[in-house]
């Protein structure tokens, strides 16, 4: 008797995760607590998103709260966005309404492979890739980005391909390391994933997952592989940039490049399998807020101050940090090489980052940006001490 093979190997990835958490978890009952570890909003919701959502909560007809699959509006919406912001012909059939970026990945993988295939993975990347490939019964190939930089490293991802490669998921912006691969990138990789497909005789697909594309710094231009390489699905959240990941609405979108008659299987098999993989529809009044979704965000112009702030400091304290030129994190190498001591200093001081072992780079640590002004502010004085402390090698 027990849980699963598959079910195993999912907790055992996730159970680093799972355990920080619950460190988490209780140290929010500390009111004194400076909290820069996960991604959740530390102000009230955007008034734009409560509107939207308030504007639908109010029944019109007598099965608005009815089983709801992937509503038109929404769909219509998105597709329109997409031509504008990729500048591709996406068609509402195109799309798929997921349960945020997690049920657009989890179709994905539902749509695309079998049990035992292969699935290519950024290292260090979004520390749920791996549980979830393994709850599916898929193998997670770790592929390492590029160890200065953290872009893409195309051989090592060429290396990770095998015969049993079904898919390769890229992210950009990318967590934890805020890069924003550009369209030379992904010209690069298309041409990899073509050789490789023929190679070994099977299409290698890719997942393009882009939770945080409307999050970017500076700006920079953003570049989708579905431009390039037909064989490409998109994951997307609207969690990220509305700050509201409790709220869970995203979709899948299928390239419109991908030829005509293979796409018309995928997208006769989106509705099937949203509901065979859970019905993994968003919530009725969710998707029909999206469209006036489509609309809101975060301040850009508040969250780059808080990031400026924060880059600055600790790069004038001399620590190693990766500009983020996307999302709200910073990704840095911890002072004295140790993630997890580093951040066990500064959770002894009330400030709690998270340790690159999360991410399977122990000597890194992640800060997420969403918390306030005031927080970094009241921070910054233990945090540069520790900083100072671990430098001149008291620990």
């Amino acid at each position: 008797m027990g849980i699963s093979a598959r079910a195993s190997r999912a907790k055992a990835a996730v159970d680093v995760v799972t355990a920080f958490f619950a460190k988490v978890q209780a140290a929010a009952d500390d009111p004194d607590a400076l909290d820069f570890t996960f991604g959740n909003p530390h102000e009230f919701a955007l008034p734009g998103l409560v509107e939207a959502i308030r504007n639908q909560v109010e029944p019109r007809t007598v099965d608005w709260y009815a089983y709801r699959t992937s509503e038109a509006d929404a769909q219509q919406t998105i597709a329109a966005g997409l031509r504008t912001e990729l500048g591709l012909p996406f068609a509402p059939e195109d799309i798929a309404m997921t349960q945020g970026a997690f049920g657009a990945i989890s179709l994905a993988l539902a749509l695309l492979t079998d049990a035992g295939d292969e699935v290519v993975i950024p290292v260090p990347g979004w520390f749920c890739y791996e549980p979830m490939l393994y709850a599916a019964d898929l193998v997670p190939v770790r592929a390492p980005l590029a160890a200065d930089t953290f872009d893409l490293d195309l051989g090592a991802i060429a290396a990770a391909i095998t015969p049993r490669t079904r898919v390769v998921i890229v992210n950009s912006p990318a967590n934890p390391t805020g890069r924003v691969y550009p369209a030379s990138t992904w010209r690069e990789l298309a041409d990899l994933l073509e050789r490789a497909s023929a190679e070994h005789g099977r299409r290698i697909w890719l997942l393009s997952d882009e939770p945080y594309r409307r999050i970017r710094f500076d700006g920079v231009e953003f570049a989708s592989p579905a431009a390039v390489y037909p064989w490409t699905l998109i994951d997307y959240s609207y969690g990220k940039v509305l700050l509201a990941p409790g709220q869970r609405l995203g979709y899948l979108a299928l390239s419109p490049l991908i030829p005509a008659e293979e796409r018309d299987v995928l997208r006769e098999a989106l509705f099937p399998l949203g509901l065979a993989i859970g019905w993994g529809f968003p919530d009725a009044v969710m998707q029909y807020a999206a469209p006036a979704l489509e609309s809101v965000s975060i301040d850009m112009v508040e969250l780059a101050r808080k990031r400026d702030r924060l880059f600055g400091a600790l790069a004038g304290a001399g620590v190693e940090l990766t500009r983020p030129e996307g999302t709200f994190y910073l990704w840095g190498r911890a002072p004295g090489g140790d993630g997890q001591a580093f951040c066990e200093a500064l959770a002894e001081r009330g400030v709690h980052f998270m340790p690159g072992t999360l991410f399977d780079r122990p000597e890194h640590f992640r800060v997420s940006l969403t918390a306030t002004m005031q927080t970094i502010d009241r921070a910054l004085p233990e945090l540069l001490d520790v900083v100072a402390g671990f430098r001149a090698g008291e620990r």
